[in-house]
């Protein structure tokens, strides 16, 4: 299956060929979950801490489906 990942704010570094908004297609196989989408990213949880499938906010648990549109958020501050 086929999932579309947009990195925001500063998780948008591990992957900097990016663009502002830029989804990107990951291939995965059926009945991932969010956390295996993020080790397949290799990106840091610690950085994590909201995901969001189709608008909605999901667990690290959650099976994503073909085409869903995911989109991972660090914590953000200010002010």
């Amino acid at each position: 299956m086929i999932v579309h990942v947009r990195l925001f704010a500063t998780l948008r570094r591990h992957y900097p060929h990016l663009g502002i908004g830029e989804a990107m297609a990951v291939e995965l196989t059926d009945g991932a979950t969010i956390g295996q989408l993020i080790e397949h990213l290799h990106l840091p949880s610690a950085e994590i801490k909201i995901v969001f499938v189709n608008s909605i906010i999901q667990k690290w648990e959650h099976t994503l489906d073909d085409k869903d549109r995911v989109g991972i958020f660090p914590p953000v501050g200010g002010g």
